[in-house]
């Protein structure tokens, strides 16, 4: 049986094209603020369960460890969990 759960990203109260696969909420709530979005609505498929989060991404130096192909600055992404609302 397989890990990866699906989770629709929702906008005014309802679902969008969007998907994102992980295992975990935030793992989606990060690909989310990634691509720009900021209020983060998730809702589980096959679950009433819908995870909120609150998303930013910030400019930061690159790793120390980092590639050599990696640029100097990257946007790394964040996010805080506000709670989870069922439907």
């Amino acid at each position: 049986m397989s890990d990866k759960k699906y989770f629709v990203l929702m906008e005014n109260g309802k679902d969008t094209a969007q998907v994102f696969v992980s295992k975990q909420p935030r793992g989606a709530a990060l690909k989310a603020a990634t691509r720009g979005h900021t209020d983060i609505q998730l809702r589980e498929r096959g679950t009433n369960r819908v995870h909120s989060f609150k998303g930013w991404t910030e400019v930061v130096a690159k790793p120390a460890n980092g590639p050599a192909w990696l640029p100097d600055k990257i946007k790394k992404a964040n996010v805080s969990k506000n709670g989870i609302t069922r439907l």
